[in-house]
């Protein structure tokens, strides 16, 4: 940059903290500089001083000082071929932790983590916008179902995915997930034990409980505890998957005759059951948290907001924090 610059603040950004507003134009610029620059008041928002937690709003106008960084389109997350526009930007809205070695995002709803039948724009594809300037392209370490969001952990380098990768495999890794289920486990705590395997439906692909010895079976383990309850409705579950298996949670939480609301595959309702008033009909799974040993050692501990969605249940429902320290993208 030449000189001072003053940034409109875009539709698409209202809302957004502004130490990643900043992360998302200027990805070379540190948060202990972005931090120096704000204190000394060279960067405002309207003329005004804010700090790095401040929201900013569509048509807001942030003075930005000359930078001796990129600034995004440029650096060292500039897009690079096979990304779409605006991808970088809208990974840079679910981002939860950045570090040298890794990513942790809140997936949204709805979007795919990789490509498939009918899928024009995942998550592996976005990816390509943060090619660093060796070329490496971060890299996917685990799963999570188009439909659940929530915590996402990426790998940025090569050797960090394998580590990861290792941890996921060895379960070193905690993965906490948050469901709300029809009616009332009898149990308040309980363990689910079972065998699975994957069946062709005209819909896709389909978990199904299996005995131990069939053809294709792989064992899964969830935990679960109840959090809250609506009478005999609907419950609050926290839900810790000890293995992996495709879909492992949603078929649990069916098998034990509590599936989740709104899971198009595993919940059957009968006849004389219907979805509270308010209550959207989509998934509501959601990996509110996970606690992962770091590549370099220690652990990261990061947990996601809920999706509008789900938030707007919680609140329909009175259940506590429904909005603690909730942030939207």
């Amino acid at each position: 940059m030449a000189g001072v610059e003053q940034m409109k603040v875009e539709p698409a950004e209202a809302g957004m903290r502004l130490d990643r507003w900043f992360k998302v134009h200027f990805p070379g610029l540190g948060f202990g500089q972005l931090q120096k620059l704000l204190r000394s008041g060279q960067i405002r928002v309207d003329g005004g001083r804010v700090k790095t937690d401040a929201r900013v709003q569509q048509g807001q106008v942030v003075r930005v000082p000359p930078l001796q960084v990129d600034r995004k389109g440029t650096g060292e997350n500039a897009p690079s071929h096979g990304a779409a526009s605006g991808d970088g930007e809208l990974l840079g809205r679910m981002l939860l932790h950045e570090d040298a070695k890794i990513f942790v995002l809140n997936k949204p709803a709805g979007l795919a983590v990789q490509g498939g039948s009918g899928i024009s724009r995942h998550i592996d594809q976005m990816l390509e916008a943060w090619r660093n300037r060796k070329g490496e392209k971060p890299r996917l370490v685990h799963r999570l179902d188009r439909d659940t969001s929530g915590v996402l952990v990426i790998a940025r380098t090569r050797l960090a995915a394998m580590k990861l990768a290792t941890s996921f495999r060895e379960r070193d890794t905690k993965k906490f997930y948050w469901a709300l289920v029809k009616g009332v486990p009898r149990q308040r705590e309980g363990r689910i034990s079972t065998w699975l395997a994957k069946e062709q439906t005209p819909d896709g692909d389909r978990m199904r409980v299996v005995p131990h010895g069939a053809p294709g079976a792989d064992h899964a383990v969830s935990n679960y505890r109840l959090v809250e309850q609506v009478g005999q409705t609907l419950s609050w579950l926290e839900m810790e998957p000890y293995t992996g298996r495709t879909h492992q949670l949603r078929v649990h939480a069916a098998h034990i005759g509590h599936p989740i609301i709104g899971d198009p595959k595993y919940f059957d309702a009968d006849q004389n059951w219907d979805l509270p008033g308010g209550i959207q009909n989509r998934l509501h799974l959601h990996a509110r948290r996970i606690v992962v040993p770091h590549p370099d050692g220690g652990v990261v501990d990061v947990t996601a907001p809920l999706p509008p969605h789900m938030r707007q249940s919680w609140n329909l429902l009175g259940f506590e924090d429904a909005t603690a320290e909730e942030e939207t993208f």
